[in-house]
Order: structure tokens, then C-alpha cells, then sequence
């Protein structure tokens, strides 16, 4: 796996931690969940070989910290986190993005706030649920879960929150053997969980972005879900949007996290995907 170079970045309230592999025009990668740059180890490596691959850690994960640990956070301000980081490693020329599930949100955001800096973007299943029709029953799974957060902890919250993001609310996972180094960061993302769900999921999962405006940038956006992902709920807001713009629907290998259970295939797929 190739060796990162480990920087900082000061911005807005917050220090980022982020990796540069490689050489060449600038590939952002924004992880999603609790995984951070680690998460996206094994897929950056695998696409440093012609560009300069970027991972970080978003603002109160892992290693990027925030001045007040108690801050709202809003998909705005992580997409202008992103900015930064292009601006500062590809200030004459816009650059591919690449985003997972809440990363995926702030690239979305990305792409309709600053165009002119992105060239290609790709969205892995990010949960915009607000542009399904039935938006009403997930504003009501996420009251539920800040509910079951505050009367009985982070655990209950969670089983909640993953029995509706399943087709039919089974919390049990299907059986997948992760590569060795993501079992290894098993506890960074447990530890990221209660920022993630106090912070992350509220904020994210009740952005709404203006599909008429990302109708008008659609030739630089590409819509792509997991191959396994099919009826759960973080696969649907992809896929409404592929139908609304009328663009392709990409799958990827795996699942939710199939970056993570398939990094190779998954890195092959993000290739052809942005077309380099």
C-alpha cells in the first residue's frame, strides 16, 4: 500500500487531517460514516498510480478536530472543508471528487456550491432521503432514533437507525469478512459513533438538495450505488435521482460499505467512473 504524506489544514473552527498519495491531477476522496481517511486507505493506493489521490478525516472525526467539540455541523460547511483542500492542492484547475454515504452529501453540495472547481464527481449512495416521497417517514426514523439516544443510549439509537435504513427493518447485517486492516479500525469507528449520530446524521439526512439546479450540472455528476444494496435505503436517493435527471444508475461491488469489503473492485469501478 503506498505511504500517505500526513498534513493539516486550518479551517473554520476546525483542523483537518488529511493524506496526499501520488502525483498527477488531484483526486478528492470525502469518506462517509465514521471511517475517515483510513477507511479509504486501500482505494487511494490503489488510484495514486497517474493522479494525486487526497483523503481526510471530516471536521470531529478521527483526527480532524474541532475547536468547540459541541458545534452544530452542517453539510454546507464540511462541502466548504472540501473546497479548501482544493483550492490548496489544485488552485489553477478543478478537480474529480469522489464521496461515500454522509460524504457523498457534502460532495453533492460541492458540485452545486462551487461547479467551477469540480470536474467530475462521483456519489456513492449518499442519503438525501428529503427528495424521496415518502421523506415524512425518514424525518420520523430520525426523530426516533434522537429519541432513543436521549431516554436509552447510544447502542439502542443505533439498532434503531439501522433497522430503517433495512428494507425490512432487520438489524442483522448479512455475513462479510473484512480485509484485516479494516477489522483494525474497528475501534476508531466505534469511537467516532456518538459524534456520528448526535451530529452527523441529523444534520446530513435532512439536507435537501435543488435537484433543478443539479439537473442543469448533470454531465459532471455520476449517480452509483452497491450491487448488494438494492431495496435497503441508502440506495434509494441515488437512484430517484438517476430517474429524475435521467442519467445512468452505476453499481458498484458490495454493499453500503463496499469500499471498505471490496476496496480493489471498488477502486476499479471508481476508474472507469470518472473516466481517467
Amino acid at each position: 500500500m503506498t505511504e500517505p504524506t500526513v498534513k493539516t489544514l486550518r479551517v473554520n473552527g476546525a483542523t483537518l487531517h488529511y493524506e496526499v498519495r501520488g502525483r498527477g491531477p488531484l483526486l478528492l476522496l470525502i469518506p462517509g460514516g465514521t471511517g475517515g481517511a483510513a477507511s479509504l486507505a486501500s482505494v487511494a493506493s490503489d488510484l495514486a498510480d497517474s493522479r494525486t489521490v487526497v483523503t481526510y478525516d471530516p471536521r470531529g472525526m478521527a483526527g480532524s478536530t474541532l475547536d468547540d467539540p459541541e458545534a452544530e455541523q452542517r453539510v454546507e460547511e464540511h462541502a466548504e472543508d472540501a473546497l479548501r483542500l482544493l483550492d490548496l492542492l489544485s488552485p489553477e484547475a478543478p478537480a474529480l471528487v469522489f464521496g461515500s454515504s454522509s460524504g457523498a452529501i457534502a460532495a453533492l453540495h460541492l458540485l452545486l456550491a462551487h461547479p467551477d472547481r469540480v470536474r467530475r464527481v462521483v456519489v456513492h449512495e449518499p442519503p438525501v432521503v428529503e427528495v424521496l416521497p415518502d421523506a415524512a417517514t425518514h424525518r420520523a426514523l430520525l426523530a426516533r432514533v434522537q429519541e432513543t439516544l436521549r431516554d436509552q443510549g447510544l447502542m439502542p439509537a443505533m439498532a434503531v437507525f439501522a433497522a430503517g435504513l433495512r428494507e425490512d427493518g432487520d438489524t442483522t447485517a448479512p455475513p462479510t469478512e473484512l480485509p484485516p486492516q479494516a477489522a483494525e479500525r474497528a475501534e476508531q469507528t466505534l469511537g467516532g459513533l456518538p459524534y456520528f449520530i448526535r451530529r452527523i446524521v441529523p444534520a446530513f439526512m435532512s439536507y435537501a438538495p435543488d435537484i433543478a439546479r443539479l439537473d442543469t450540472l448533470s454531465d459532471r455528476l455520476v449517480l452509483a450505488c452497491g450491487e448488494d444494496s438494492r431495496g435497503e435505503l441508502p440506495y434509494r436517493p441515488a437512484a430517484f435521482l438517476a430517474e429524475r435527471l435521467g442519467t445512468e444508475l452505476r453499481h458498484f461491488p458490495g454493499g453500503h460499505i463496499g469500499l471498505t469489503t471490496h476496496p480493489s473492485e471498488f477502486a476499479e469501478h471508481l476508474r472507469k467512473a470518472l473516466h481517467v
